[in-house]
């Protein structure tokens, strides 16, 4: 909101207000003002919740120090949706598709996540929301970002770009003339040639392939944002570990909107340029704000958990970001540690289940999953598997920005 009326303030030559114009002005702003928010107001929330006694329901799992977390309140992820959503609303170009699309992504799983948290500590059932009604509604998430990357002719990308003229308005042109003409591409990392087209998974469908190739995209679309936020949601059982670890993957997908989004940048790394993308680094900037906020009441012994208010929208906020900026087949290396959680569990049910059919009782290969919970039981500290499993996301992003140039 901020933005236009300093870009009105601008046209009337009002002293500083040419300021806004700087998308790394509004991205420290954004960062401060997430951090402030969650800050500020995360311990007047905190203290809301526990008067209203919505605590965690802690089973009893053998685990040390997991039963001195029950009561500790839940549904702290209002405290990083508000933190994102405010410094987005001030700073950002809001009729920016894309920051309209993570605001979406950011409102629509947040709801989700607020039902299910409401069904466990209100209605005490510890199901929470049927699984089902929360794969519709990421199906339904996956439906608008991929139908909306299908009709939008605001969403556009321009291949070899050429910097040589700068000029703003021929930059924002000299893309595809028509939504027909714009090549379903994304990017595959560490090959020369990094650019991967859908519609050549479907080259036997002649005159037809660019419809099914859309078709498949929004399948990819639908099947990412569910794993990512899943993933993101097993990964909450640590103090601190799903918020360090997507602030972390945040700030690497804030790079690549920024290169992304720079013509000058995209041509010396030469990937494609995507007018207007560069509006996301206001939205990642929030986005560690926030996280690195919450992580001051987060963090071991945590005074909040964030809930699947919070974990589901992180992972969808992840999910979504990395398919906008063309980088979603990298998200099984960015996002490593919520797919090693994610594998965890499927490895150690299906194992059970077959060593259950084959010898009559089942057998675990972890001693209890996710992984983070199998080193728990190894008896090593919470404190410490958090801040490994960082450096290993830390790790993970750095090789992530290097596939810019590892080709």
């Amino acid at each position: 909101m901020l933005y236009y009326l300093f870009e009105y303030l601008d046209k009337i030559d009002f002293a500083g207000a040419g300021m806004f114009k700087y998308l790394s002005f509004r991205a420290g702003l954004a960062a401060v003002t997430s951090l402030i928010v969650s800050m500020l107001f995360g311990k007047k929330i905190i203290n809301k919740l526990q008067k209203m006694q919505v605590g965690e329901i802690v089973r009893d799992l053998g685990l040390a120090g997991q039963y001195e977390k029950k009561g500790t309140p839940t549904m702290g992820g209002i405290i990083i949706i508000a933190a994102i959503l405010i410094p987005v609303l001030l700073f950002a170009e809001i009729g920016n598709i894309y920051i309209i699309l993570m605001i979406t992504t950011t409102v629509w799983l947040g709801i989700i996540g607020f039902i299910d948290d409401y069904i466990k500590t209100f209605k005490k059932n510890k199901a929470g929301l049927s699984g089902k009604y929360k794969i519709i509604g990421q199906v339904g998430l996956g439906l608008i970002v991929g139908l909306t990357f299908y009709f939008s002719d605001d969403i556009q990308i321009r291949e070899n770009p050429d910097s040589s003229n700068l000029n703003q308005e021929s930059i924002i042109t000299a893309h595809h003339t028509t939504k027909e003409d714009i090549p379903l591409k994304t990017t595959i990392p560490f090959l020369k040639n990094n650019e991967f087209n859908y519609e050549t998974l479907v080259e036997f469908m002649g005159e037809y392939k660019k419809d099914a190739a859309w078709v498949i995209f929004v399948i990819f679309v639908i099947i990412i944002i569910t794993a990512v936020s899943n993933g993101a949601n097993l990964t909450d059982g640590l103090d601190g570990l799903a918020t360090g670890t997507s602030s972390i993957i945040g700030a690497t997908l804030g790079i690549f909107a920024y290169v992304s989004g720079n013509i000058i940048f995209a041509e010396y790394l030469n990937i494609m340029y995507i007018p207007k993308i560069g509006e996301l680094v206001v939205f990642a900037s929030a986005f560690m704000g926030a996280t690195i906020g919450f992580l001051w009441f987060n963090s071991y012994p945590a005074q909040v958990f964030m809930g699947d208010t919070g974990s589901l929208t992180l992972g969808g906020i992840i999910a979504v970001f990395a398919i906008i900026v063309r980088k979603e087949l990298l998200i099984p290396l960015l996002a490593g540690i919520f797919l090693i959680e994610s594998l965890s569990v499927m490895v150690q049910v299906a194992w059970f289940k077959y060593t259950k059919k084959k010898y009559g009782a089942g057998r675990r290969i972890f001693l209890m999953s996710p992984i983070h919970h199998h080193y728990q039981k190894k008896g090593i500290p919470e404190s410490k598997i958090v801040s490994r499993f960082w450096i290993i996301g830390i790790l993970l992003a750095i090789l992530t920005i290097i596939t810019l140039k590892i080709r």
